[in-house]
Order: C-alpha cells, then structure tokens, then sequence
C-alpha cells in the first residue's frame, strides 16, 4: 500500500452503487416493437434524398407513395426525450433517443417513392420494395 493512501472502503462503495444502480436501470423494460407507432408524411418532388437517421435502427422501403412517410415506434422509462423528424430541402433528419440517465427504445421507417436515390448517412442505400 501507497505511505498515506486512503481506506478502500469509499472505492468499494462507489463500486456497489453503480452496480446497484445499473440494477435498477435494467429493470426498465422498453421496446419500440412494442410501441404506438407514430406517422408523419413529407411532400416531395425530388429525384434523391439524403437521409440522417442518427444511428437509430431504420428500414427503408420504395413504395408507390408521392411523398415520403416516416414511422416511428418509441418507448422511454427515464431520461430526457429527444425526438426529430424533419425534412429540409432533400435532407431528411430523424432521431429518436434519450440522455441523462436514460432509458429508451427507438426505430423508424422510411417509406419513399419508387426510382428516389437515397444516401443513409452518407452511404448509398439500396431500397426494399413494399
């Protein structure tokens, strides 16, 4: 032991309370598959889209739709909110997520007409068909 260092005792309390307190957080139970899904539909005549999603778990599908729809399942149990969906000329910006101690659950869908070229965070991204 180090001349002059402390007991080990604040250490291991510090240890226990994490622990204890992670305990408490996975407790929470969320699941976005188990949300109420929420849609928006944006107006566009564009031929790409450009389409920030955050690294929120997103699927994208061509579909025969003149706009574009975005659906979003959301589930919190703590934690500050922060929920985005916004299209500003051919950007398509979508969040979903919590901070501070936080506890939440998130994905999204994003249905866009046929024959639209779309990058997903800055990589091309090849369509599913509905």
């Amino acid at each position: 032991m180090f001349p002059g260092a402390g007991s080990k005792r604040p250490v291991t309390l510090v240890v226990a309370a994490a622990a204890f307190a992670a305990l408490g957080l996975t407790g929470c139970s969320v699941d976005a598959r188990k949300a109420t899904p929420e849609s928006k539909t944006f107006p566009f005549d564009g031929t790409s889209l450009h389409l920030t999603t955050h690294e929120v778990a997103t699927d994208l599908v061509a579909t025969d739709r003149k706009d574009i729809k975005v659906t979003r399942w959301f589930d919190a149990a703590a934690g500050t909110t922060r929920l985005v969906w916004r299209l500003k000329g051919d950007t398509l910006d979508i969040d979903a997520g919590c901070s501070g101690i936080a506890v939440c659950d998130a994905r999204f869908k994003v249905e866009v007409p046929r024959g639209i070229a779309v990058t997903k965070d800055g990589r091309t991204t090849r369509l599913t068909a509905k």
